[in-house]
């Protein structure tokens, strides 16, 4: 019989660095690659926004997995299918039909995650006790960070060393893809042999789902669900049109009203920079939400996830190409980002709170990533439309939807303060 918390500081940091590095490539990486190899920003706002779609549809076949094999299982053969996806685009980006081709391997590579996601998400509440799964959150969090670090950092300026090296954008990234292949497998046989099996145990008791329409008309039956969704979709309206143009308008030309970065610039700044600022920003908020509740602090994060899109604004208009302005611009929307994320992800956990939690979660994340998804498909014909001074400015306008909602949102005051004891 296998307890629970077994060799948990062994396999969380291993399974939630495996869980956030296909995301990373899948949502980040993609845009950047597909820039340095000549799609337009209007095809690549539209068609790597849609790969979000696994993310927002995920709630419809969680159930499955609760009812069918173990979420160990279940993760393992997730990862394998995505080191095998990225293999696929490796191959694939040399020849003339790379873009159709390798869009087909990121979509089976963004289900295969979005259902990674749901595995390791179960495996992790049932292989810990409800006290350790309070005090490994913050170690899940940091090593997804690192994924993303190690995804849009450092994967990225190896690609940029790799086009300077060949002068060849395609056969630089192939070899990427193959490197971040062979890297997801080598993380999928270290789970393999870290991750104890829980499910097996009889000692661990599974609790299996409602019915389907029970679990959905549950959620959709809350108090002020409603404007709840609205805040949702509108929360981040804004930055999930600049998070898909940000990589483009630092990569293109000046001729073309970017700022001329290479792709190792950009993997610095944006990837690993910009990254650390978003885990410091997300730390702080933790930290101040439990001291004084979401209340206080709610609005100061909006304000602070959207601000920065002005200095994004006023780096296309003045044209300048001045690293220190870049950095600062990156690293205040970075911290912002993370800042008011933190709070975001509070008020989920309240609105999925009650019966069917973990389903009312996936739901709530779900109408998240749809908030990405649908703003980010159109974002690349916006910004050719408006030029990047035009576009960064309409993305600043894009934060006063949230900031009205906020005020009808329901809510305690103190939710998420650590209780005295």
């Amino acid at each position: 019989m296998i307890q629970k918390n077994k060799r948990a500081w062994a396999w969380i940091p291993s399974l939630y660095f495996t869980q956030g590095l296909p995301y990373v490539m899948i949502v980040t990486v993609s845009v950047i690659m597909y820039k340095k190899l000549g799609i337009s920003n209007a095809d690549i706002g539209l068609y790597t926004s849609w790969l979000y779609l696994p993310w927002v549809l995920k709630p419809l076949w969680s159930p499955f997995l609760e009812l069918f094999g173990t979420k160990r299982n279940w993760f393992l053969g997730m990862q394998l299918l995505i080191a095998l996806s990225f293999l696929a685009i490796g191959f694939l980006l040399p020849t003339n039909i790379f873009f159709v081709t390798t869009l087909a391997c990121f979509w089976m590579a963004s289900f295969a995650s979005a259902t990674n996601d749901i595995a390791s998400d179960g495996y992790y509440m049932i292989g810990l006790t409800e006290e350790k799964q309070s005090f490994f959150v913050g170690v899940r969090s940091t090593f997804y960070r690192l994924s993303m670090v190690t995804g849009q950092g450092l994967l990225v300026i190896l690609a940029g060393f790799l086009e300077n090296y060949y002068g060849q954008s395609d056969k630089a990234w192939s070899l990427t893809m193959i490197i971040t292949a062979c890297l997801m497998l080598l993380l999928t046989i270290t789970n393999a042999f870290l991750c104890p099996r829980y499910e097996s145990s009889e000692a661990i008791v599974l609790q299996k789902p409602g019915s389907f329409w029970e679990v959905f008309s549950s959620f959709f039956n809350k108090s002020g669900i409603g404007t709840a969704l609205a805040f949702i979709l509108f929360f981040r309206l804004g930055e999930s049109q600049l998070v898909k143009m940000a990589a483009p308008f630092l990569l293109d030309a000046p001729e073309a009203g970017g700022l001329g970065y290479s792709t190792a610039e950009v993997g610095t700044i944006y990837g690993t920079i910009g990254v650390v600022m978003l885990t410091a920003g997300g730390i702080l908020g933790g930290i101040l939400i439990s001291r004084h509740g979401l209340k206080r602090w709610f609005l100061p994060m909006i304000l602070t996830l959207n601000i920065p899109n002005a200095f994004y604004a006023l780096l296309a208009i003045t044209h300048t190409e001045s690293l220190p302005a870049v950095i600062t611009t990156v690293v205040l929307e970075q911290f912002g980002y993370g800042f008011a994320i933190a709070g975001f992800m509070v008020y989920l956990i309240y609105l999925a709170e009650g019966i069917s939690k973990t389903s009312h979660y996936a739901i709530a994340t779900g109408f998240m990533a749809l908030g990405m998804m649908l703003p980010g498909l159109a974002s690349g014909y916006i910004q050719e439309w408006l030029g990047y001074d035009g576009f960064f400015v309409w993305v600043v306008l894009a934060a006063l939807p949230s900031l009205w909602l906020l005020k009808y949102i329901q809510y305690p005051p103190d939710y998420g303060k650590k209780r005295e004891t």
